[in-house]
């Protein structure tokens, strides 16, 4: 059995719903199918569920509401006349519509966007429509219960051979909807993948697997072929927005592979994601963001107080900041951390440990981190000398460096200046010597 789930783009008309259809009738093992709401048709168009936050926010504040509706209801009426199928779909908006006049729940009417459109796809393939609210269930705390899930998963699996469902969402024990966070529809199809037990994990969208480096800085990047659970980690902490962070570990634990495929190149093989690979480049991949901030911390015999760097650290977890990276040196110490985490309490902080750990403190702003990541780096000599010398025939200026324990990651920071030039530098730089 393989699990397939389709992105917005994959649902965003008619055209594209043909596509999926081709897609799941080309190998009859493409038994369970997740899908999301209906996204861009092309540029300057909304996405269904950025309509429906606004159509809630319009309810919220008593704001006329119908012109958003007809835009979200339209586009679910269009394609159901495209592919000729029968008027339920109205039957579906109607009862949605009736509930807009109350007090609706916001969770409940922007999972909608996914019901509509799963609703749609199962009459279109013919398949059983299973609701998300009866697999996906979660505890209070908003974390999937995973034994109750993978039940109800299995007691599907015995009722129907095929079907299709939303993403996105799931239940409370009391039947309230639950959201995952944005792009959440690739996490329940990580869930059934481990519940049924599936051979792999499709997940379709709009490009043809991981790219090597983001296709906005570097043209044409390559497609990486295989890559592992950990380096894809890495890089979509930093960046590379391919798949949903929190998909990974429910396959990853049952050593199920995902698939990223592209519904609009079938053919092409995409990425393979697995939890060991053999072979492959040195470098895997580079990537990277901006706007970061680094608190600079200075005290003489800073290494020989017990505890300074703990102290440190309290007072950012005190505002609840993330810390990306701790560069240490024998007086100074810097916490780098994403800006938009302290801009609302960035002095507060500065303030803090000069009264009480009696420190200097400067800040740095518009820092960017780049990160090469491989997991064939550990033990090759050259590396670190190779993307110094790329970075230095570039004329960019290195702030900071850091190497993982297991040498699978070099995380670099720059000005944000630099960061463009800086990825096409070392890109072109690794590609050049056969390396990426």
């Amino acid at each position: 059995m393989i699990v397939t789930k389709f992105g917005g783009t994959s649902m965003a008309d008619a055209g594209q719903f043909r596509k999926v259809r081709n897609i799941i009738l080309d190998d009859p093992e493409r038994r369970v199918v997740v899908v999301s709401a209906p996204g861009r048709r092309y540029k300057g168009d909304t996405k269904v569920t950025d309509l429906l936050y606004t159509l809630y926010m319009h309810l919220q504040y008593s704001v006329p509401y119908e012109d958003i509706w007809q835009m979200i209801a339209q586009k679910y009426t269009d394609i159901a006349r495209d592919l000729g199928l029968s008027d339920s779909i109205n039957m579906e908006l109607e009862a949605i519509h009736s509930e807009l006049r109350r007090q609706i729940d916001q969770n409940y009417l922007i999972s909608r966007g996914e019901f509509l459109a799963a609703r749609l796809m199962s009459e279109y393939l013919g398949f059983p429509f299973i609701d998300a609210q009866e697999l996906i269930r979660f505890s209070y705390d908003g974390k999937v219960d995973q034994a109750i899930t993978d039940e109800a998963i299995a007691h599907a699996a015995e009722r129907m051979e095929r079907f299709v469902i939303p993403g996105f969402y799931g239940a409370y024990p009391n039947g309230d909807i639950c959201l995952f966070s944005r792009g959440g529809s690739d996490i329940t199809g990580a869930y059934l993948t481990r519940g049924l037990g599936a051979k792999i994990y499709e997940n379709w969208t709009d490009v043809s697997g991981v790219l090597a480096a983001d296709p906005r800085v570097v043209d044409n990047p390559r497609i990486i072929s295989n890559i592992t659970y950990a380096e894809l980690r890495e890089m979509s902490y930093m960046g590379a927005n391919v798949l949903h962070e929190e998909s990974v570990s429910p396959v990853a634990d049952r050593n199920i592979n995902i698939n990223i495929r592209n519904t609009n190149e079938p053919k092409e093989e995409g990425t393979l994601i697995q939890n060991e690979c053999d072979g492959g480049p040195i470098i895997t991949g580079i990537t990277g963001m901006k706007d970061f901030v680094s608190f600079d911390i200075t005290k003489e015999h800073l290494a020989n107080e017990v505890g300074f760097v703990r102290k440190v650290l309290e007072i950012f977890e005190r505002y609840k900041v993330n810390v990306e990276h701790l560069p240490t040196g024998i007086d100074t110490v810097s916490v780098i951390v994403a800006a938009s985490s302290v801009n609302h309490c960035m002095y507060d902080i500065v303030s803090g440990i000069e009264r009480t750990l009696e420190a200097q403190v400067s800040v740095r702003r518009d820092i960017s981190l780049l990160a090469v990541v491989g997991r064939n780096m550990a033990g090759k000599v050259g590396v670190c000398s190779r993307l110094f010398s790329a970075l230095a025939g570039a004329n960019i200026s290195v702030k900071m460096i850091a190497q993982s324990p297991d040498e699978t990651n070099i995380m670099i920071g720059l000005d944000n200046s630099d960061y463009e030039k800086a990825t096409r530098a070392l890109y072109s730089n690794f590609l050049d010597c056969g390396w990426l």
